[in-house]
């Protein structure tokens, strides 16, 4: 075997590795986010990973050739329209509006990381629909208000409920203070 055929089969193992390990993450995140990342700088590229790790999320600088040809076999439609230059795969475990709004808010500090699209539980998202998630409180809060949504009329049926009994009490009580005073 001559060098040549050597150097392939390796770069034709690495390959299968690589794709191996896109289809992981891919799989195992019920969303992702492609970034073009041109113009970053390392030190860049490592402050936008310390923010995403803070909302448990992760970018990873991917070959598009390979990620393309795992994401067809993944039955994602459309993932190649789109997939040029420079790209980073976002992907986490938690929060897509959280995670979108790290790389809104990190762009627009540096001009640098633009949110291309993304797949949210297999569907394509566009950028603009992701910019305009990343705006939305994160999912705790948005919880919270739904609750105190909710909430809120059984709080004023018990008041409601309660108001006469409250009445009768003071009505009582204003008896039996009447009664010791005599």
């Amino acid at each position: 075997m001559n060098t040549i055929q050597k150097g392939a089969n390796k770069l034709n193992t690495i390959k299968v590795a690589m794709g191996q390990e896109y289809a992981l993450r891919l799989s195992s995140s019920p969303f992702f986010l492609l970034v073009d990342y041109k113009g970053m700088t390392v030190a860049n590229f490592t402050d936008l990973r310390k923010r995403l790790m803070d909302v448990g999320a992760e970018a990873h600088v991917v070959k598009t050739s390979i990620f393309q040809t795992v994401a067809d076999a993944a039955g994602l439609k459309d993932v190649g329209e789109g997939l040029a230059g420079q790209i980073a795969v976002i992907t986490g475990q938690k929060d897509v509006a959280a995670t979108a709004k790290v790389v809104k808010t990190f762009n627009k500090e540096t001009k640098k990381c633009v949110l291309c699209y993304g797949y949210i539980d297999g569907e394509r998202t566009e950028s603009d629909t992701l910019n305009t998630l990343a705006d939305l409180p994160p999912l705790d809060e948005l919880r919270a208000m739904l609750l105190g949504t909710i909430m809120a009329p059984a709080t004023k049926l018990v008041g409601t409920l309660a108001a006469p009994m409250q009445q009768l009490a003071r009505v009582i009580q204003a008896r039996v203070d009447k009664e010791e005073s005599n």
